[in-house]
């Protein structure tokens, strides 16, 4: 199991562990720039065990052969990875994805499949996941239950996304079908001191077109790079309207 030192090891920018808060309206919040969400959970997994929860979508498939599937990139630093998703898409036996990983079907708010053992897991990822779920806090419980003193990353997207606040100016809002949930850094915030984490760090991550530019050419695809690229620029200004949060936890 990794060292509470290996656990929380200093990265450029780091925010403070527990930011106390006061919840009033105008009070300020320290959050530092937003990072690339996958290559900072890729990197935070590096020779660890890995359990990694919800990590088939409908669009992973697409992006296996890419550097744009965080399964895939977990894979490439991670020791060993066991991966747990109840997708469709996934045979009965599951699919390996890696010579060091495989996807299991199950659920994943309690994972139970073949060749997992509690003891043997130093880190948990659940990537854009809690959205999904009816009750992020049971998970979180769960996890404290069965995975104490490691940690847990999650990531989700931001309710004060700036794409968010344009499509309202327009009457638009952009929503997966399935999500049930959406979460600010405060809510995440209260979420984390309910849950009775140890210790954790909110990190905004930033935008990316990656579907777009994927499955365009020509103009589109020269529009969704400079859309992508404007809507950084923002979040670096504004981090509080990035994409969304990833959450380092201590269990």
């Amino acid at each position: 199991m990794a060292t509470q030192a290996a656990l929380w090891r200093a990265e450029p920018e780091s925010p403070a562990m527990n930011q106390p808060l006061s919840y009033e309206s105008l009070e300020p919040l320290k959050v530092v720039r937003p990072v690339d969400r996958i290559g900072y959970i890729a990197e935070l997994c590096r020779a660890k065990r890995v359990l990694d929860i919800g990590c088939l979508d409908e669009t992973s498939l697409h992006k296996q052969d890419t550097l744009h599937w965080l399964h895939g990139r977990i894979t490439q630093t991670a020791r060993s990875v066991i991966g747990v998703d109840l997708s469709d898409l996934l045979p009965a036996e599951g699919i390996e994805t890696a010579p060091n990983a495989r996807i299991h079907r199950g659920d994943g708010t309690n994972p139970q499949v073949p060749g997992l053992v509690d003891a043997d897991i130093d880190i948990v990822v659940a990537g854009e996941f809690i959205e999904h779920i009816e009750s992020p806090l049971d998970f979180f419980a769960t996890m404290r239950r069965r995975f104490a003193g490691r940690e847990l990353v999650i990531s989700t997207p931001n309710a004060m996304g700036f794409g968010n606040t344009v499509l309202g100016a327009l009457r638009r809002e952009a929503q997966h079908p399935d999500h049930i949930h959406l979460f600010s850094y405060k809510i995440l915030n209260t979420l984390c001191t309910r849950a009775g984490f140890k210790s954790w760090q909110i990190v905004p991550y930033r935008f990316y077109a990656t579907d777009m530019i994927l499955s365009s050419r020509g103009r589109k695809r020269l529009a969704a790079q400079a859309t992508e690229k404007m809507v950084r620029a923002v979040e670096r200004m504004f981090p509080l309207l990035s994409l969304g949060y990833v959450v380092r936890a201590e269990l």
